[in-house]
């Protein structure tokens, strides 16, 4: 009986192993297309396998999260196309899948990056109107993601593009982003994920822009 007991356990260990790890495959292989993808058509694919691999391992919030990331890159390559009109329904859809990833992993500094940036999404289909309303969310979610992260190099990034591309009477200026774009680079040789799978990325958008000085 114990010998049964003990084969079945091994049985059960195996499997549990062998379906982690096709969740890491399936994962780690959708994360590195994110970056591949150039148009919006591919980042809503991403998208929805994300979603699907989230619906079966309905215990892990980064498929959702992800999903949202993707979500987001496809609004900002329609932002870099001019179609401003449609980031609406990409924030709206990103942040359905904020919203479960959330729900699965609450206080968690990276979702609340996604939401400042899906709010910025927002206020630039209109920012003269929209700015007193959204301004305010997305200053919060980032308030909130360095509260709970104060190292992660992704918040640093998103604020180094705020003051890069605004006026300096409004106490941005392209100096001032520069910097901050250097200070994350040195958070990024610092920082680790605490697994493979975790949040990375950012560390390309510092490069670029310290590039074009």
């Amino acid at each position: 009986m114990k010998k049964l007991i003990l084969t079945f356990s091994l049985s059960l260990l195996s499997f549990t192993a062998f379906s982690q790890t096709a969740y890491d495959r399936a994962m780690t292989e959708k994360i590195g297309k994110i970056e591949a993808s150039k148009t919006p058509e591919e980042l809503t694919a991403l998208a929805n396998d994300f979603e699907r691999i989230g619906t079966k391992e309905n215990s892990q919030w980064l498929p959702y999260y992800y999903a949202a990331y993707a979500t987001i890159q496809k609004g900002r390559v329609l932002m870099r196309s001019g179609k401003t009109a449609e980031l609406d329904p990409a924030a709206e859809q990103a942040e359905k899948y904020i919203a479960k990833a959330e729900a699965l992993s609450p206080n968690n500094a990276e979702i609340y990056i996604l939401k400042k940036i899906t709010s910025g999404f927002r206020m630039m289909v209109d920012p003269m109107s929209r700015y007193m309303q959204e301004a305010p969310i997305a200053q919060s979610a980032l308030a909130k993601a360095t509260e709970l992260d104060p190292n992660n190099p992704r918040i640093t990034v998103l604020l180094a593009e705020d003051a890069y591309f605004t006026p300096e009477q409004y106490g941005g200026s392209k100096p001032k982003g520069v910097e901050l774009f250097k200070k994350s680079l040195e958070q990024f040789a610092a920082y680790k994920p605490k697994t493979s799978l975790d949040p990375n990325w950012g560390k390309a958008e510092a490069e670029y822009f310290l590039s074009q000085k």
